[in-house]
């Protein structure tokens, strides 16, 4: 059977394919996983107990009966608009102008079926070939999505419909503290490699793009980094678009002292996954109306219209800020400790190795440098499979460069701190036996 450009592009092997079939496959596995890898947050008993009542709920207030003639909109029984739910909408502007006074209207904001959905229309909105007039004729211009700062998130790397159309700058690497302790790191966005991109002065990025906290790094820009990247993007009139994933201010992820901000020129992409609801894949995008409007239409082609589940169950909880609560006091503090767990492990396992682990900023993942591994990550990746540990190399987080002659972007694993206890310790005990062989061998 032969499948068009479009339907070879999508079929064969990508990063975010394997993670998602290893994801898969551990959870119908009969075997003990130890399950580092995936993007699955974590199961945390007071989210998990607030999110069934409100469900258990929804059965008792007419949601699923909701007459289609009816003004709520909160049903399951029927679609929404291709926009979204009205009502979750609705919950959100009230949210936002609340909290951060942006003064939203019900046309700043659209759903879709998760972020990853949000980034496939986004980055093909703003990326790719595009038709524009100079000197009174048209001409063929091929525009990238410029990440400031790589590495970069997984999912992005194969999103758009025909080739990649990214420019990436690779990072400053600085060597940091945290509380007091020495073998941490952290990137910092190269600013003088950024202002001299020659596809930026002439006109062929189409939009700025960076996850905040950054996956798979935990990293996190700082106001100064963010409004410098704000200042550029308005400079050469593209967008400045955020994955607030798992940033604020839900799940809020994030233990730096940073602010949210947002404008016409800024698209902010929201999440229900991180904070416990990744099967209802439910997206968030604030934007200028514009975007927007063309968001809804692609919705309306590819979708109909976004799912109302997750937009049904949340929105009580944004309504009365429960969902802000969850995030501050339940799922924050959780990810936490578990990060001072893993430190405490890794260190256990590998403080005499040449381990390197990103300053923990946020997100659910630890970002490990093993300087001068004698083998490629994407190797000690099948070896920990092997042994029932699943990881992700460094090499499918880094769209839009040419890691062949880049040492570091192997030399990196992404670890997850989402699973439970016995999990982490028992999969960092392998990475660690696995890594300290791998150094022995080679001295």
């Amino acid at each position: 059977m032969k499948f068009s450009k479009f339907g070879q592009k999508f079929t064969q092997p990508t990063g975010i394919s394997q993670l998602m079939d290893d994801l898969g496959d551990a959870l119908k596995s009969d075997k003990p996983v130890n399950m580092l890898g995936g993007g699955n947050p974590a199961r945390i008993e007071a989210v998990n107990e607030l999110f069934l009542e409100t469900y258990q709920a929804l059965g008792n207030d007419g949601s699923f009966r909701e007459d289609i003639n009816s003004t709520a909109t909160s049903s399951m029984a029927n679609y929404s608009n291709p926009q979204g739910d009205a009502a979750f909408i609705d919950a959100l502007v009230g949210f936002f102008n609340r909290h951060y006074d942006w003064n939203l209207t019900a046309d700043n904001i659209a759903l879709t079926n998760g972020s990853q959905n949000a980034f496939f229309y986004l980055f093909n909105l703003f990326g790719g070939e595009f038709v524009e007039e100079k000197d009174s004729e048209e001409q063929t211009i091929d525009k990238s999505i410029l990440l400031p700062l790589a590495p970069e998130y997984i999912g992005y790397s194969d999103v758009h419909i025909d080739g990649q159309h990214f420019t990436a700058v690779l990072p400053h690497i600085e060597e940091v503290t945290h509380e007091g302790e020495e073998g941490f790191f952290k990137y910092r966005v190269d600013f003088e490699a950024l202002e001299n991109l020659p596809a930026l002065k002439e006109g062929r990025i189409g939009a700025i793009c960076c996850s905040r906290p950054t996956n798979p790094t935990g990293n996190v820009l700082t106001d100064e980094e963010m409004a410098h990247l704000a200042e550029i993007a308005k400079r050469y009139d593209v967008p400045l678009i955020i994955d607030n994933a798992y940033g604020m201010p839900f799940p809020n992820i994030i233990y730096s002292d940073v602010t949210l901000n947002w404008d016409d020129n800024t698209i902010l992409c929201f999440s229900l996954s991180k904070i416990g609801l990744p099967g209802v894949r439910t997206g968030v995008i604030v934007a200028a109306p514009e975007v927007i409007a063309a968001v809804s239409a692609m919705n309306a082609v590819v979708n109909l219209s976004p799912t109302r589940f997750g937009a049904s169950i949340a929105t009580p909880l944004v309504e009365n800020d429960a969902i802000k609560d969850l995030s501050d006091n339940e799922i924050k503090p959780f990810y936490q400790q578990q990060a001072k767990k893993a430190i405490a492990l890794l260190k256990q396992e590998l403080g005499d190795y040449p381990l390197m682990i990103h300053k923990p900023e946020g997100a659910i993942f630890f970002w490990l440098w093993f300087k001068d591994l004698p083998i490629t990550t994407l190797e000690l990746y099948d070896i920990l499979k092997e042994k029932g540990t699943l990881i992700v190399p460094s090499e499918y987080f880094f769209p839009g460069v040419d890691v062949s002659d880049y040492q570091h972007a192997h030399e990196c694993i992404r670890m997850s701190i989402a699973a439970d206890e016995d999990t982490l310790a028992k999969g960092i005990a392998v990475i660690g036996e696995v890594v300290r062989k791998l150094y022995d061998e080679a001295k």
